[in-house]
């Protein structure tokens, strides 16, 4: 497995995973402003645990790919809009903004950060786990058998316990308590037997994700 100081290193590394901003806040909640898109310079500071000056410094020496990764500084009208959109107090004439990815971009530059290097850690772990985890053909196929079984199985149990039961209590109403506790433990099994297929379901899903590149959901 990867250590995760390759990622201080290796600029490939870094945009090979550079998409992965629900790292993020997997480890630490980052605040955004009120666009929901964006961060300040101080708010990037904050979330690392670390001076201002330190992020400005690090923007300094990787300027040209964090503004690939989406930092940029509002000047102007652009500024002035901004600043009403988002009705930030400030009287500066210019901005620095991060985006998500900028902050993840950030986070595997940032040498003297324990925030950042959990957030390494974190990305590596996950690319490493999607590689390495096996998985039955793909995804959708384990899907698509799962889904058959269960319905396989819901069918059994409605076609040959419930509906034969209901007929039963019909012809004879009070007589099948027995049956009935009987009947509800079956359910209370196929229930547990479901939620166990829909974690199985999720953890694959997620697999999937990572190995295709998809955004995970929140």
């Amino acid at each position: 497995m990867i250590n995760e100081s390759a990622l201080l290193e290796s600029k490939s590394l870094r945009d090979s995973v550079l998409d992965r901003t629900d790292v993020l806040d997997r480890v630490k909640a980052l605040s955004l402003l009120p666009d929901g898109m964006h961060v300040t310079t101080a708010m990037v500071a904050a979330y690392f645990g670390v001076t201002v000056e330190a992020i400005r410094a690090l923007v300094h020496d990787h300027r040209a790919e964090l503004e690939a990764s989406g930092y940029r500084v509002l000047t102007g009208t652009e500024l002035s809009d901004f600043k009403q959109l988002s009705r930030i107090p400030s009287r500066t004439g210019s901005l620095a903004l991060f985006s998500r990815r900028a902050v993840l971009n950030v986070a595997m530059l940032l040498r003297d950060s324990e925030v950042a290097r959990q957030v390494r850690v974190y990305l590596l772990d996950m690319e490493y786990l999607a590689r390495t985890q096996p998985v039955d053909n793909s995804v959708h196929s384990v899907v698509a058998f799962l889904d058959d079984r269960i319905d396989q199985r819901i069918t059994h149990i409605l076609g040959k316990t419930v509906v034969p039961m209901f007929n039963a209590l019909i012809e004879t109403s009070g007589e099948h308590r027995k049956e009935l506790v009987a009947l509800r433990a079956g359910v209370q099994r196929i229930e547990r037997r479901l939620h166990q297929h829909h974690a199985r379901l999720q953890r694959l899903e997620a697999v999937g994700r990572w190995r295709s590149g998809a955004p995970a959901n929140r």
